[in-house]
């Protein structure tokens, strides 16, 4: 290895190393974001301050007004909750709805879901032993979480929020309905229905001489819907980059705040939003609507990581109201699993919001691998088996390529003796070795790039797999050899201390693998290959493994077993075809006939054969004017 190669792959390393470092913000840039986050978050304390404030004043009022007769309560309250003064004074309750899969619970006050248990799923955390342990599954638990409406009351400046009622209760069934009376018959209802085996909730508005109540010039009820995800995963960092606030309108592609910035917000306006899902990497709380909704604004915050909740995502939903007598709003929950069959059964393209990917990513997931893992699945029940059933169908599939990959090695490597016989001809001359080497696959056929160009088709299908395994369900918590969750990394090692850059504080054994077989795959591709013109790449290619370590340590154990299963069906696909399948002695005498064939100088081998021929003129021009005797100066 010269001095340039030692140099260059030294940089390779210092970049790797450093490249958080430029790409970081400077001081001053950090001192400003400071500045910024602290200005946001005493206008967050002060907001929140008020609303505390205002709240305790609200129940003061209400406190105080139940301890005096009706009337002079009706009287007191009157003036903050107008006709529905009766039903801001009660005494909070719950009220549950089960079927097999899901279990939910509501509270009167607000009409609201308080809480739901996902029967059949777990929630994963480390202890302080840093072993997994499973515990229930909640959504939608987390007391800071707000799902109140804004009714336009008339004479009242800023409406009646719903989570100030206490609405009566008629639990008949599988289904509950949450009224708060105005007086004269006239009245706002929330009615919840669960059938039975489904995570759909089927939830109804029902407003009763509301347009006598209301506003005149109330064209829709606003609603405030503010989740905050919680860390259900065991690799946080990874579950972020899953979870987003989705969203679609009717006849429109589906849209998403984005997951990986600090704060994303989206307003969807013009047509009438279909639906609007508070999604997790496994699982997502969605609203929807058939008729649609008016229009929908949504924001996405990532909350710090020191902080107990995964993401902050708020929607503001204007839900159309006609001003009828008597009115109806129907719409759904769904409240569980991101199974994709089960939500692409629902309709309304609610499987959007499993993160397949987009283009053609997302489409060769949706239709191609997720319809032949399907199929696998039903025949065999460990997920391990079936990733391993998957490398093999997805090799076969792509085989024609790899054989002509593999035979276009073969061609160069018949070659590689009057390649050595040019190196020992030309000496140190490099564009002239270069130049008859190109001049010598032109006229023997070979092309340079055959074993190139099979490796880039298969590229589109690694990139799906890289999103496939870490967004399907099925691989949750399943487990295979020593992963104990095919969606996450498998921790065979851990470390005592956490190396930076996305590493961890583990090491992933199908990770470790897939590197060491990677490294003994390229030296059995490199035995025969000449690196002469470019010696750099030979370190390169063992390079590269290493450093992807660093990024695969931290990846789905599925991906990495799907990898290190490629891996060895590679060198199994290289040495049965080589010896089985390629007769070495024929194709050498293939080679020679077509040697003697008259060719036509065209394609990329002629045009590389004629601009290194154009560099070697001018080099000969340059070193001659170079031997030339310079006139000497008066």
């Amino acid at each position: 290895m010269d001095r340039n190669n030692i140099i260059g792959i030294a940089l390779i390393f210092i970049l790797f190393l450093a490249w958080q470092y430029f790409l970081a913000p400077s001081k001053t840039q950090i001192a400003a974001q400071q500045r910024a986050q602290d200005s946001i978050a005493r206008v967050e304390r002060l907001r929140d301050s008020l609303a505390i404030v205002k709240k305790q004043e609200a129940r003061e009022k209400i406190k105080a007004a139940a301890e005096v007769p009706d009337s002079v309560r009706t009287q007191m309250l009157g003036g903050q909750y107008g006709p529905f003064a009766n039903a801001a004074v009660g005494k909070e309750e719950t009220t549950v709805l089960e079927n097999d899969l899901i279990k939910v619970t509501f509270s009167n006050k607000g009409g609201k879901i308080q809480d739901v248990l996902v029967k059949k799923y777990f929630k994963m955390v480390q202890g302080e032993d840093r072993k997994d342990r499973k515990i229930p599954l909640h959504l939608l638990d987390d007391v800071k979480n707000r799902f109140e409406y804004t009714l336009p009351v008339k004479g009242l400046r800023n409406g009646v929020n719903t989570a100030d009622l206490y609405f009566e209760v008629n639990n008949t069934g599988n289904s509950v309905t949450f009224r708060a009376d105005a007086g004269n018959g006239q009245y706002f209802a929330q009615t919840y229905s669960l059938p039975s085996n489904t995570y759909k909730l089927d939830y109804r508005l029902e407003f009763e001489g509301m347009d006598q109540v209301f506003e005149a010039s109330a064209k829709n009820i606003t609603l405030k819907w503010v989740n905050y995800l919680d860390k259900i995963e065991k690799a946080t960092q990874y579950e972020r980059q899953y979870s987003s606030l989705n969203f679609k309108a009717i006849d429109e592609n589906s849209g998403r705040c984005s997951p990986t910035r600090e704060y994303s917000e989206k307003d969807a306006e013009g047509a009438p939003i279909q639906w609007v899902a508070n999604t997790n990497q496994f699982f997502n709380s969605s609203l929807l609507s058939e008729k649609g909704f008016t229009s929908a604004k949504m924001a996405s915050k990532n909350l710090p990581e020191e902080n107990e909740d995964l993401k902050e995502l708020k929607s503001e939903i204007q839900v159309p109201f006609k001003g009828e007598s008597s009115e109806q709003f129907a719409m759904h929950f769904y409240i569980g699993p991101n199974e994709f069959d089960r939500l692409h059964k629902m309709g309304y393209s609610l499987s959007d919001v499993v993160p397949f990917g987009q283009n053609i990513m997302g489409t060769i997931n949706r239709w191609v691998i997720r319809p032949l893992f399907s199929f696998l699945t039903w025949l065999i029940s460990s997920k391990g088996i079936v990733i391993l059933m998957l490398t093999f169908m997805v090799k076969l599939l792509l085989f024609p390529l790899t054989y002509r990959m593999i035979y276009s090695q073969s061609k160069m490597t018949a070659l590689k003796p009057e390649i050595e016989r040019l190196k020992e001809r030309y000496g140190d001359d490099q564009q002239k070795v270069q130049m008859e080497t190109m001049s010598m696959y032109r006229e023997f056929g070979v092309n340079p790039l055959g074993a190139c160009f099979p490796m880039l088709l298969q590229l589109p299908i690694w990139f799906a797999l890289y999103r496939f395994f870490p967004a399907s369900i099925e691989f949750r918590q399943a487990s295979f050899l020593w992963a104990t969750d095919l969606s996450s990394y498998d921790e065979f090692f851990q470390l005592p201390f956490n190396i930076p850059f996305g590493f961890g504080e583990h090491i992933s054994l199908f990770a470790l693998l897939w590197v060491l077989s990677t490294l003994l795959y390229t030296w059995y591709n490199s035995k025969n290959m000449d690196f002469s013109a470019n010696p750099s790449m030979l370190y390169m290619q063992y390079i590269m493994p290493v450093l992807f370590m660093g990024f695969f340590n931290s990846s789905a154990s599925g991906l990495s077993a799907y990898m290190l299963f490629s891996n060895l069906l590679n060198i199994g696909q290289t040495l049965a075809t080589k010896y089985f399948l390629i007769d070495e002695k024929k194709l050498k005498l293939k080679m020679d006939d077509y040697r003697k064939k008259p060719k036509k100088k065209a394609g990329f081998g002629a045009r590389m054969e004629t601009m290194l021929k154009e560099q070697q003129r001018l080099a000969e021009e340059k070193s001659k004017q170079a031997k030339q005797p310079q006139p000497k100066r008066k």
